[in-house]
């Protein structure tokens, strides 16, 4: 079988998968593409079968040509860095009502984008540096709330940078050495999640050009 050269555990989620089956299957997934599927224990290397065998099979030939949303530069990047975070033992750990605010960040802003898809072109892409300096200050409103854990944000693309060339940036700047990683729990979770959704949404919509021009697909919200 082949195997992805990135993480489909966002597929898994949107298949109706447990979120600790989509854990194990992110951590498992890192495991494998780090040290090879030999090291893995049996019964990980048949829940990994498993969890592929649930996936749809990738287009091949022509039918894969037109890159979808999911294959974009931009969403795979969010998608690594969001693996990245599941895979680690901060968020292996955690209760099952907590959660890392750059976790949710980073999930909430790739549902805002298959929501709305935009065309995620160069124009798009630029227009979503802008949203850098706001995820920072999103997760600085949710500290008081939270608990303060340590991630090192720069590991992942390091990781990476060993295995492949890749022209991706750390998620938070080649210069931010900050490894603050707020978690949050219960109501205080839910009012973030929520409020970062809407956020998300409003710079999204407002500031893509895709979007503004009519280019993407963007469905209306419920």
């Amino acid at each position: 079988m082949a195997k992805d050269e990135i993480s489909r555990a966002d597929e898994l989620t949107a298949l109706g998968w447990a979120a600790e089956d989509v854990r194990r299957y992110a951590e498992l997934w890192e495991y494998r593409q780090r040290w090879g599927a030999i090291n893995l224990e049996p019964e990980d290397r048949a829940f990994l079968r498993r969890a592929e065998a649930a996936l749809p099979k990738r287009l091949t030939g022509k039918a894969a040509q037109k890159k979808t949303l999911k294959d974009k530069s931009y969403f795979r990047w969010l998608a690594f860095h969001r693996d990245a975070m599941l895979a680690a033992p901060v968020e292996q750990e955690l209760a099952g009502d907590e959660a890392g605010a750059w976790r949710v960040l980073l999930e909430e802003e790739l549902q805002v984008l298959e929501q709305e898809q935009p065309v995620l072109g160069l124009p798009d892409t630029l227009k979503a540096r802008d949203l850098q300096p706001l995820r920072e200050a999103w997760v600085e409103q949710a500290k008081p709330e939270s608990r303060l854990l340590s991630f090192d944000f720069q590991a992942p693309l390091e990781e990476l940078r060993v295995k492949e060339s890749t022209s991706w940036k750390p998620l938070r700047g080649e210069s931010n050495q900050d490894e603050t990683y707020p978690v949050l729990a219960g109501e205080a979770l839910a009012r973030f999640r929520e409020r970062v959704r809407q956020q998300l949404t409003e710079q999204i919509r407002s500031t893509f050009p895709s979007l503004r021009d009519g280019e993407g697909s963007s469905t209306p919200a419920a």
